[in-house]
């Protein structure tokens, strides 16, 4: 038995959704689909009740579930010793993509110059709870998120970086030229947004419950995963984005979109960087961690935010895991 598998079954159930759990595993709707077909095969039981909106699991599946969700921690727990056996320098870490996309190249910029010798590197790009949940599983040594809950770090040391904002950005092709303006003038148009739970969604979601609206008033929502999709075609002039300022920063410098906060928003994020307990005694950790903090001691026109012309828009991409 395949452990990701199960992985892909709880996952389902989790989100109540195929297409999230395929989003969640960087896989395809269709491979979800597989594996869960499978499962059912193995066992001779319906695991999902899929007659409803939202998945749930059926009795069957509830008990696969649950034994899941010990082979899957012990399997964790596995990985995580066997890695400590490891003599090999190595560096796990876990960011937000708004996170990685402006900063890690320059972090890693001045981190390799300063050890050229290190042999394993492991990035990867999450939404704040899961990064947190990693941390706590030891998946990973050092992470960066953006949030606006309070978060529980029990056996983490934490360390506050300079926060974000989160701003609607538009193409001058729109005509919204005001830097400040209620919801209603934004509504009309198509939001591009990232998949639902993330940082910046989640940040909308509060601020529009706190009007008491909803964002069902926009013309429409299209979902990418992708932020150079979404860039890409609020650079076109298709609508509008709510995203990180420091993604866009560079685009909004150069007049290619325009950045816009809304009345009776609050737009501020706090950005926490954490680190497993114990691991910043390990020098080469120190060394990361400082690179991450030192980056902030930069005037924003050393830090190249963006890699792209205006043209293309060539984002960055996330190491693969």
């Amino acid at each position: 038995m395949k452990s990701e598998y199960l992985r892909t079954l709880v996952e389902s159930i989790a989100t109540g959704s195929f297409s999230k759990a395929a989003e969640n595993l960087f896989i395809t709707q269709s491979a979800v689909s597989r594996r869960i077909k499978f499962l059912e095969d193995q066992y001779g039981y319906s695991l999902i009740d899929r007659s409803g909106p939202i998945l749930v699991a059926t009795e069957a599946g509830q008990v696969v579930i649950d034994k899941a969700g010990k082979i899957l921690q012990i399997e964790d727990e596995l990985v995580n010793d066997l890695r400590s056996l490891s003599s090999k320098p190595e560096i796990s870490f876990c960011c937000t993509p708004s996170f990685g996309i402006t900063y890690l190249p320059e972090i890693m910029k001045g981190f390799m110059l300063l050890k050229p010798d290190l042999l394993e590197l492991k990035f990867s790009f999450e939404m704040p709870d899961k990064i947190v949940d990693g941390m706590r599983k030891g998946l990973y040594q050092v992470g960066v998120i953006e949030h606006k809950e309070d978060y529980d770090f029990t056996g983490m040391e934490t360390f506050e970086l300079p926060g974000d904002e989160v701003v609607f950005v538009s193409s001058p092709q729109l005509g919204i030229t005001e830097e400040e303006l209620p919801i209603e003038r934004l509504s009309c148009f198509d939001l591009y947004s990232r998949k639902e739970g993330c940082c910046s969604n989640k940040l909308l979601e509060y601020n529009l419950k706190r009007l008491g609206r909803d964002n069902s008033e926009f013309n429409r929502i299209i979902y990418y995963d992708d932020l150079h999709l979404i860039i890409s075609s609020v650079l076109k002039g298709y609508g509008l984005a709510f995203l990180s300022r420091s993604v866009v920063e560079k685009l909004v410098n150069e007049g290619a979109l325009r950045a816009h906060r809304v009345t009776g928003f609050d737009h501020g994020f706090k950005r926490t960087l954490i680190v497993n307990n114990g691991s910043a005694s390990n020098g080469l950790l120190v060394s990361f961690i400082e690179e991450i903090r030192g980056v902030f001691r930069k005037a924003p026109a050393e830090i190249d935010f963006l890699s792209c012309s205006v043209d293309d828009c060539g984002l960055p991409f996330a190491p693969s895991l």
